[in-house]
């Protein structure tokens, strides 16, 4: 029987839930919330790579993103730290939605399925 494991929890939730072949990374945010959206995003998705790597998998196995930004009007500011991180021959399904997050400065926030190799 496939049984669900937890990564990184506290008292509010898991960073990393798998369950057979698959994880699930929570709503990440950054650290340093006095940097601009392009550094947020980057920070996050430097945590999303550890946290995949914790469960073995990696960026190239994510099957889909959903991306939450404060400003809408910024959203390019994201996209270029995205750009950069994301492997284009392995692109997930991504939706991107314009959001007020859970403080003011708290810019993007990023939650992923991915599949986990065996």
């Amino acid at each position: 029987m496939t049984s669900i494991k937890r990564y990184d929890s506290d008292a509010r939730l898991s960073r990393v839930v798998t369950y057979g072949n698959t994880a699930y990374l929570s709503g990440l945010t950054a650290d340093n919330r006095s940097a601009g959206m392009r550094e947020q995003t980057a920070e996050i998705l430097q945590k999303m790579d550890a946290l995949l790597h914790k469960v073995g998998s990696d960026k190239t196995h994510i099957l889909s993103a959903t991306i939450w930004v404060t400003d809408m009007r910024a959203k390019a500011e994201m996209d270029v730290a995205w750009a950069a991180w994301v492997n284009p021959q392995h692109l997930p399904a991504r939706a991107c939605v314009e959001a007020r997050l859970g403080t003011p400065d708290t810019l993007v926030e990023i939650m992923v399925q991915a599949a986990i190799p065996q």
